[in-house]
């Protein structure tokens, strides 16, 4: 029993109820087509209670049922729902294929549970009898071997049941099918019990009763069968293979193979997709911003279930924007830290579109999440305890959407002359320490506090007393024969912050830059590091280029 198959009955509906699970318990038909000439694609249970049927025309569905609710196909909606179903498949098995419709094949060969890895239930007779091929089996006491099959089949339906909760978890009412075989699989996960399970072996007895119209002939097979009296498909697979293909070619060769159970056709794998996508057609254009984040809060949620069941976060959220009646708006949003918090990524886009609102009604959008591995945190012995990835991803997330993505990271020194010249990288906690660290010994270092930016000073250079700092450094270069005076007394505007005021008692300078003299904004500064009267400790420097003095720093 290599092969199970995830069928979603009614995959239009069930896409969309996905999306609005609020309409479950209601009248709701799936339509295909505009106007009076839309026809019903699905209907829920109550709706074919009333009467409504597949291909019936809308103004025919309303008039059994006046309050019935319509919504249209919805491409975005199924197209996300088959991606979370191939998920969903693919937490049990690396080979899985889409084969359209809802319907989803993977390989269980080498599951621990039908390997013997897993813990199944103790075989019991009736319970063996009814997963593996009813009441055709053997009631008593099987043999060795016949135990060893029917304990095989036990397994087979626990790990159907944990397929199936599965796809329940993530929205999706399937069925499933276990046999050996691609089409037998598929049949019986058609069936309304479910999980079937084939034994190995017997496809051909688990197909005999059935009608001939599970295998799905072409019309120009199906008017001959007929004629032929043939209704199920034990029927088709007693007759002789070479009368069969002499008659209908090799297409009835191929049925009448599928009739004996035999399907050659191998599994063909996906490729999984490098993002992941949620979005829907709404029933009508949204001009204001609310309906559209109630809306798309909702598709976030899905999203980040998705991201979740894969153990991935979202470091790039992509929004596309259908806009009424012929428009598209794209935009990306990036994330500083790979995320899985719905709040944040909302919170994000409610920020984007204020920022750049899109220039008509919304009438279609999708969200792809570009996906990424959330960051691992390591514990440690010695160190402080680490910082969850998950919380500080989302932190750093919200301080981006309210701060700004720019204003928002680890400042890291450039090459360059100038103090203020830095960098901003994202934000990347240390590791803990891998052993203890020693303590510090000796005299520790003076560290300045700068200040950004930097606070315009009125100067007072050697005692002298004009407060234009222009004609004091004039002055004080005339008598010293162009030497460069020492600041004597400084203070900076009342509304400053820190106020800074008070006689120099000891300067130490000038230090000399200059730094971009190729460029339009060059540097030519003389840097002092001065101590008031008040005990203060300052660097200042004079901007020669502009006349002025700034406080760069004050020393802590």
């Amino acid at each position: 029993m290599p092969l199970a198959c995830l069928y979603v009955p009614l995959f239009p509906l069930a896409a969309r109820l996905r999306s609005e699970p609020e309409l479950k318990d209601g009248a709701v038909v799936v339509c295909e087509g505009n106007g009076s000439a839309a026809r019903v694609v699905a209907a829920t249970k109550k709706a074919r209670r009333a009467g409504i049927e597949a291909g019936m025309t809308l103004p025919q569905a309303r008039a059994l049922l006046p309050k019935l609710v319509a919504r249209g196909r919805d491409r975005a909606c199924e197209d996300a729902a088959i991606e979370a179903l191939l998920e969903v498949a693919e937490t049990f098995s690396p080979r899985v294929e889409d084969a359209g419709g809802g319907v989803v094949y993977v390989e269980l060969d080498g599951h621990p549970l039908l390997a013997g890895g897993g813990k199944p239930r103790p075989y019991d007779a009736d319970v063996g009898a009814a997963v593996c091929g009813g009441p055709t089996r053997r009631m008593s006491r099987p043999s060795a071997a016949s135990a060893a099959e029917d304990a095989r089949c036990v397994a087979a339906r626990d790990l159907g049941f944990q397929i199936l909760r599965a796809a329940e978890k993530a929205g999706l009412p399937a069925r499933v099918g276990v046999a050996a075989s691609k089409h037998a699989a598929r049949v019986a996960a058609a069936l309304p019990e479910t999980p079937t399970v084939v034994p190995d072996g017997e496809e051909q007895r688990f197909l005999a009763p059935l009608p001939l119209e599970r295998l799905a002939p072409a019309l120009e097979i199906a008017a001959p069968l007929d004629r032929w009296g043939l209704h199920t498909i034990g029927e088709l697979a007693k007759l002789p293979e070479g009368e069969v293909a002499s008659r209908l070619g090799e297409s009835g060769r191929a049925l009448h193979a599928t009739a004996r159970g035999i399907d050659p056709r191998p599994l063909e794998p996906r490729v999984p997709p490098p993002s992941f996508t949620e979005g829907m057609e709404l029933e009508w254009p949204l001009a204001s911003l609310e309906p559209f984040l109630f809306v798309g809060h909702a598709a976030l949620e899905r999203l980040v279930a998705r991201l979740e069941a894969q153990a991935l976060a979202c470091t790039r959220l992509d929004v596309a924007l259908e806009l009424d009646p012929d428009g598209h708006d794209a935009r990306s949003i990036a994330l500083p830290a790979p995320t899985r918090d719905v709040k944040t990524l909302i919170t994000l886009v409610r920020l984007e579109l204020e920022a750049r609102p899109p220039g008509a009604a919304v009438e279609g959008f999708s969200f792809t999440a570009h996906p990424d591995a959330p960051r691992r945190a390591q514990l440690s012995l010695f160190g402080p305890a680490a910082l969850s990835p998950d919380r500080l991803a989302t932190t750093i997330a919200r301080l981006a959407s309210l701060l700004g993505a720019d204003r928002v990271g680890s400042p890291r020194s450039v090459d360059g002359h100038r103090p203020e010249r830095f960098t901003l990288t994202g934000f990347e906690p240390p590791s803990p320490p891998r052993v203890r660290a020693a303590p510090r010994e000796g005299r520790g270092l003076l560290s300045v506090r700068v200040l950004r930016p930097p606070v315009e000073l009125e100067v007072i250079l050697d005692g002298d007393p004009s407060t234009g700092v222009g004609a004091a450094l004039a002055a004080a270069r005339r008598e010293q024969g162009g030497g460069k005076p020492r600041p004597y007394n400084i203070r900076s505007a009342p509304d400053a912050a820190p106020s800074i005021s008070g006689n120099v008692r000891v300067a130490a300078g000038p230090w000399s830059l200059e730094d971009g003299w190729w460029t339009d904004v060059p540097a030519d500064r003389d840097y002092w590091d001065v101590e008031l009267s008040d005990g203060g400790l300052y660097r200042i420097y004079l901007d020669r280029a502009a006349d002025k003095w700034f406080a760069d720093g004050v020393y802590d």
